[in-house]
């Protein structure tokens, strides 16, 4: 049996009020244990085409890991691989097709393995995490306003109102490699995880968001709906997209994987 019993995952995307279509991509695997979320960027449908490739190779790479009994310790690994293909396949599509040059994509996502979560991203799509009506930024944004914050030339209050907000410091597909931020974090029964497009918080301030989460938690599919709401009913200028992931039980991984793994691990390795 897979993670389907222990956690409760809801994704919904929307284009907003201003763009024709969307260029965000969604993804979640109840059984596998993971959700990705990507924000693509580029002209025409290129952002939208950058985004559905790293959704769609990521959660390939992931189900054959994990179907190949992967461990938790090496969830880091096998995500740093994983990215680090995506980024080509995206690289390379972009070099071979002058319609999508220069064409990226922002990334989250998030596996769950052994009571624990390990968190890749890239880019400014954010993971928050609500755990006993606390609310917390797990992931650090990789954009020119993050850095200017942390250099302390602007505030955070400042920080809302900048023009600044959308220029990434990095992201999938737009160089040869890249390097995805990973982290490993321990999670509880009752922790909510979203994940989401800029399009949210920078339509929703995370005072809203938290509200949100307190008040509709105990049904994630409305308190979806209404964070996306929010964030049309405030201007809605770009596409928006959340993953609301609720841990509802323990999920301890099997001791009895260690052979499929050292197997997984030489293939994937090409030693014979």
């Amino acid at each position: 049996m897979g993670l389907r019993q222990s956690l409760e995952i809801v994704t919904l995307t929307d284009p907003g009020k201003v763009r024709s279509h969307n260029e965000d991509s969604v993804t979640a695997d109840a059984d596998a244990g993971f959700v990705i979320l990507a924000d693509g960027m580029g002209g025409y449908n290129a952002g939208e085409v950058a985004s559905g490739i790293a959704v769609a190779m990521l959660a390939d790479g992931l189900r054959s890991a994990l179907n190949a009994g992967i461990w938790a310790q090496d969830v880091g690994l096998v995500l740093e691989s994983e990215i680090g293909k995506t980024n080509a396949a995206i690289y390379q599509t972009a070099q071979s097709q002058p319609q999508y040059a220069g064409m990226g994509t922002t990334l989250v996502s998030a596996l769950f393995l052994d009571n624990r979560v390990t968190v890749a991203h890239i880019g400014d799509s954010r993971l928050y995490r609500y755990r006993q009506e606390q609310f917390e930024q797990v992931t650090r944004d990789h954009s020119l306003l993050q850095e200017q914050i942390d250099s302390g030339m602007v505030s955070k209050e400042e920080a809302r109102l900048s023009a600044n907000k959308n220029l990434v410091t990095r992201a999938l597909g737009v160089d040869p490699t890249v390097e995805a931020e990973i982290h490993e974090y321990g999670v509880l029964p009752g922790d909510v995880y979203l994940l989401c497009s800029d399009g949210l918080n920078d339509m929703v301030g995370d005072e809203e968001i938290e509200l949100t989460l307190n008040v509709l938690g105990a049904n994630l599919e409305l308190a979806a709906q209404q964070l996306v709401q929010m964030a049309n009913d405030n201007g809605g200028r770009d596409n928006v997209s959340v993953v609301l992931v609720r841990i509802l039980h323990d999920f301890p991984a099997s001791r009895g994987i260690f052979a499929r793994l050292a197997a997984w691990l030489k293939n994937r390795s090409g030693v014979r």
